[in-house]
C-alpha cells in the first residue's frame, strides 16, 4: 500500500488537475540539488561537448591573441573581465539547461510539471486516480505513461515532457516547463559573447594592418590571421544562430504556446499567460536581475529550506 506522498505525487499526472497551474518556476528549484538528469544520447553529449570546446576556443583566441599583447591596459582587463564573465554565464546556463531534472513536485498544486515517470499507466495507478465518470484521460502508447495536458513524447530522452517545446541537441536535452528559462539565458549569453568576440575581431584587424602585423599579436600573423578568421566565423554563426532561437523562445513565452504546439496549430484547452505574465511564470516573480542570474535558486534555495525543516546548517 502507498503512503500518502506517493499517492499525492502520482495523483498529480492527472491532466484534469493540470487546468489551475499558477507555477513558479523558483518554487521547486531547491529540490534540483537533489537529483541529477542526464540524457545518455551520442549525438547530444558530442554536440554538447562541442558547445563547450568553442567557447574555450573563442575565449583563448580573445584572451591569447588580442588582448594579452594589447598596450593598452584597461582595454585589455575591461574586454577581458567582460568576456569571461559572460562565457561563464554561458556555460553554467548551458549546464543548467542539459542537468536540470524535469521530474519536479509542486507541492500542494497538484500537478508534476516536465517529464512524467515511465509506465505509470497501471490499473493500481488507475485505480489511485479515483476517477468520477465521464473523465478522460490520455495514455502514451510509446512509454505507457499517462499525458498530462500539454505534455509530447520525445523519442530522444524516451517520455513524455509537460510543455516540450523542442528537443535541443546542443544542450542535451529537451526545451520544457523546468528549463526553458536556463536555454533561455544560454542562447542570450552565448549571443553577447559572439558579438562582443565580432567587435573584438574588428578593432583587432583594424590595429594589425596599421600596426603593419609587427606588434599586434605574439603569434606570427599567419597563425593570427587564421585563428581570428575562424573565430569570425564561429562568432557570425552563433550570433544568428542563437539571436533567432533567443528571439522565438520569448515569443513562444509571451504567447504560451510552445513550438510544437504552434507547429500542429493546437488549439489552447489552458488558461494562458500573456507577456508579463508569461515572463513572470518562466523565470519567477517579479522582474530583477535574479532572472539573468543562471546561479539564483540552486544552492541558497535548498540551504533555506532545509533551514525550515530544521536541518543541519552547513556553508556553501
Amino acid at each position: 500500500m502507498q503512503s500518502s506522498g506517493h499517492r499525492f505525487r502520482d495523483v498529480e499526472h492527472h491532466p484534469l488537475l493540470a487546468e489551475n497551474d499558477n507555477y513558479d518556476s523558483s518554487s521547486s528549484e531547491a529540490d534540483m540539488a537533489e537529483r541529477v538528469w542526464f540524457i545518455r544520447d551520442g549525438c547530444g553529449m558530442v554536440c554538447a561537448i562541442m558547445t563547450w570546446l568553442l567557447v574555450v576556443y573563442a575565449d583563448f583566441v580573445v584572451t591569447f591573441v588580442m588582448l594579452l599583447p594589447s598596450k593598452d591596459f584597461w582595454y585589455s582587463v575591461i574586454n577581458g573581465v567582460l568576456f569571461n564573465c559572460l562565457a561563464v554565464l554561458a556555460l553554467s546556463s548551458h549546464l543548467r539547461t542539459m542537468l536540470t531534472d524535469p521530474i519536479q513536485n509542486r507541492q500542494g498544486e497538484g500537478m508534476i510539471s516536465g517529464a512524467v515517470p515511465k509506465g505509470n499507466a497501471t490499473k493500481e495507478y488507475m485505480d489511485n486516480l479515483q476517477l468520477k465518470p465521464g473523465e478522460v484521460i490520455y495514455k502514451c502508447p510509446k512509454c505507457c505513461s499517462i499525458k498530462p495536458e500539454r505534455a509530447h513524447h520525445c523519442s530522444i530522452c524516451k517520455r513524455c515532457i509537460r510543455k516540450m517545446d523542442h528537443h535541443c541537441p546542443w544542450v542535451n536535452n529537451c526545451v520544457g516547463e523546468k528549463n526553458q528559462r536556463f536555454f533561455v539565458l544560454f542562447t542570450m549569453y552565448i549571443a553577447l559573447i559572439s558579438a562582443h568576440a565580432l567587435i573584438l575581431c574588428g578593432f583587432q584587424f583594424f590595429s594589425c594592418v596599421r600596426g603593419q602585423w609587427t606588434e599586434c599579436s605574439d603569434f606570427s600573423p599567419p597563425v593570427t590571421v587564421i585563428l581570428m578568421i575562424f573565430l569570425c566565423l564561429e562568432g557570425f554563426l552563433f550570433l544568428t544562430f542563437t539571436a533567432v532561437m533567443f528571439g522565438t523562445q520569448i515569443h513562444s513565452i509571451c504567447n504560451d504556446e510552445t513550438e510544437i504546439e504552434r507547429l500542429k496549430s493546437e488549439k489552447p484547452t489552458w488558461e494562458r499567460r500573456l507577456r508579463w505574465e508569461g515572463m513572470k511564470s518562466v523565470f519567477g516573480g517579479q522582474p530583477s536581475l535574479l532572472w539573468i542570474n543562471p546561479f539564483a535558486g540552486f544552492r541558497i534555495r535548498r540551504l533555506l529550506l532545509r533551514a525550515k525543516k530544521g536541518g543541519p546548517e552547513f556553508s556553501v
